[in-house]
């Protein structure tokens, strides 16, 4: 077993669509032709969003299109002390602070103007908390290894929340402690979480975590051009008779992979052990978006 350690984090706000397999797909090959491990969490943060049995829903179709993981399942609704630890540590850094501002009152800026920076202007109401995007490291630079060199100062990003007001623990700060304490060495996702890479290795220094390597894929568009998405009704991946098999073989061409065209309709088995062995990340374009074609 190599020291690859690799996730794919779904938010079971629904069933995967056919942009989820192809995030998935890349980073469970990813980890198998590295000889890793590829772990699977799911990040319900925002429980409002997630509806009862959506998780279970997601881990019978990763079965279906033979993705299996390793290890438990993490579920992130269950890690409320490990996120107030983070969230307590940076605080006593001066990193965090609590914020009583609506998104309302600040709507005419293009970032958060940083108004409670020197205390909760409306103490009186319910307080979220905010990362101190100008006092933690900057600017902060890493390669995405499809992307490139990436540089950007945080602070230009604005002071993200790292705890929602109604007590419910934020993507980003949450991403980060679940990383960290499973020793993940690389992170393969979609393009959009590209700019949400800064506010994380910001956190990632401040709480004295490594930084894993970071692939971001470019996004699988519809036919309108909008991405590939749960709130843009998507459908779900199905997962009967040779369903699983032509869309493994479809997200594999999305992937650019060229897959064999004698494996076309072949179980999932087989086309995974042949991407496995064949996976190159370097045939990746660079176009940030695309829309997924039928194979040839």
């Amino acid at each position: 077993m190599s020291g690859y350690r690799g996730r794919f984090a779904p938010t079971p706000s629904g069933p995967l669509h056919f942009g989820s397999l192809v995030a998935a797909l890349a980073s469970f090959l990813d980890a198998r032709h590295a000889g890793g491990e590829w772990l699977l969490r799911i990040e319900d943060v925002d429980p409002p969003r997630c509806p009862p049995g959506t998780g279970d829903v997601i881990r019978h179709q990763l079965d279906a299109y033979g993705l299996t993981w390793d290890g438990p399942v993490i579920t992130q609704s269950a890690r409320d002390a490990p996120y107030q630890d983070a969230l307590t540590r940076l605080a006593e850094q001066g990193l965090a602070y609590p914020c009583s501002c609506s998104r309302k009152e600040w709507r005419d800026h293009a970032i958060y103007p940083g108004w409670c920076r020197s205390g909760p202007l409306h103490p009186e109401r319910p307080l979220a908390w905010r990362l101190r995007s100008d006092l933690g490291a900057r600017p902060v630079s890493w390669h995405d290894r499809l992307f490139g060199e990436q540089r950007f100062d945080p602070a230009a990003l604005g002071d993200v929340v790292l705890k929602r007001k109604e007590g419910l623990w934020s993507y980003q700060l949450a991403v980060v402690v679940d990383d960290a304490e499973q020793g993940i060495s690389d992170v393969v996702r979609g393009a959009d979480l590209l700019d949400n890479t800064p506010w994380q290795l910001q956190l990632q220094a401040a709480l004295g975590h490594s930084q894993p390597r970071y692939l971001h894929l470019p996004l699988i568009v519809a036919a309108n051009g909008q991405k590939l998405s749960k709130q843009n009704r998507a459908p779900a991946l199905p997962v009967d008779g040779d369903a699983p098999r032509d869309h493994l073989r479809r997200a594999l061409v999305a992937l650019d992979q060229s897959p064999p065209r004698e494996l076309a309709g072949a179980p999932v088995a087989d086309q995974l052990a042949a991407a496995i062995a064949a996976w190159q990340p370097a045939r990746l374009r660079r176009d940030a978006r695309r829309q997924a074609a039928d194979p040839a």
